[in-house]
């Protein structure tokens, strides 16, 4: 079998020093391609992020989606949660308890 030097260095290469992680070129199609599944892939996971906001946070269920209702009745909800938890421990440590 004869190979020029430069193709018979590609194939051994990959043997003798470690190369086998390289991966081959993508082309413009298929990076295109990747791109548009990885977007799509980010976009749905803000989507359930969101989704999953609206079930938590009362008074979101039935709601449209808008996001920016979403995050500022959700940052609204926290507020008011760890308002309620310092009151709370304030109570208990009125009452001679500890909270870390």
């Amino acid at each position: 079998m004869s190979t020029s030097p430069a193709l018979e260095g590609s194939v051994n290469a990959g043997s003798s020093n470690g190369n086998l992680d390289e991966k081959p070129r993508l082309s413009e199609h298929e990076k295109k391609a990747n791109h548009i599944a990885s977007e799509q892939k980010r976009r749905q996971a803000i989507r359930e992020g969101f989704d999953r906001l609206t079930e938590l946070v009362p008074g979101l269920e039935g709601q449209g989606r808008s996001e920016s209702v979403v995050l500022k009745r959700t940052v609204d909800y926290m507020r008011d949660q760890l308002e309620e938890r310092r009151r709370l421990v304030g109570r208990i440590e009125e009452m001679g308890g500890h909270v870390d």
